[in-house]
């Protein structure tokens, strides 16, 4: 049974020269325990599908189903519960509370949830990606390296069944960024979390089981990564 299914999926907005078809037909099912890079050139539709995928951006027509729920019905209350007990996200900026030490971004959507852990997970998601001695920093006293890795923490200390990642690379220098994707796919390991990343690195999506290449709004490939074949 696949974990996320897209069936006909379509994704229209409104710009500056009238309506623009953003994603046009989109089916895809992925499986529990994946990794699928979104690949394609900028404006190809690959962020706005994650986007679509965790609920983030709610799609003009098709369904969206995960772990069983289909999304497509549910209001921005909903949505938000589903996200905080199933995915995790990390984006190309950061997105970290900037008045919050690293500690408490990690441990905010446990508290959210009503985790009375929440802090003790927080420091051991923290120790895992190597920022065990940094809790008390805040983001502006840390690197975009070590924010990105805050960030990383943050989005699996939940242990969800799905890891959104949309260019958590894009901010960071080429050695920085191979360490942030070592680490995004040792989490991804350890807690077994099928990982979708949007990326325009053809070496970084060949680290996935499966590339899924966008053109316009359409999907113009799937299939096995080089290195998964």
């Amino acid at each position: 049974m696949p974990v996320l299914t897209l069936k006909e999926l379509h994704l229209s907005l409104d710009g500056n020269a009238g309506v623009v078809d953003i994603l046009k037909g989109i089916s895809l099912n992925i499986e529990a325990g994946e990794s699928v890079g979104l690949t394609g050139a900028s404006g190809s539709g690959k962020s706005s599908l994650l986007m679509v995928m965790g609920g983030l951006e709610r799609a003009t027509s098709g369904q969206v189903t995960v772990l069983d729920q289909d999304l497509t019905p549910l209001g921005e209350d909903a949505l938000a519960r589903f996200r905080r007990d199933h995915m995790g996200v990390v984006f190309q900026s950061f997105h970290l509370i900037p008045t919050m030490t690293a500690l408490e971004n990690v441990a905010l959507p446990l508290e959210l949830a009503g985790a009375e852990d929440a802090f003790s997970r927080a420091e051991a998601e923290l120790a895992a990606v190597g920022l065990g001695a940094r809790g008390d920093h805040y983001p502006s006293q840390m690197s975009g390296g070590e924010q990105q890795r805050v960030a990383l923490a943050r989005a699996v200390v939940g242990r969800p069944a799905i890891l959104l990642a949309d260019e958590p690379t894009g901010n960071l220098d080429a050695a920085t960024g191979e360490m942030v994707m070592d680490l995004l796919f040792d989490l991804r390991d350890r807690h077994g979390a099928t990982l979708i990343l949007v990326t325009h690195a053809p070496e970084l999506a060949a680290r996935c089981d499966r590339v899924v290449q966008l053109r316009d709004g359409q999907v113009l490939s799937d299939e096995l990564a080089v290195a998964a074949q």
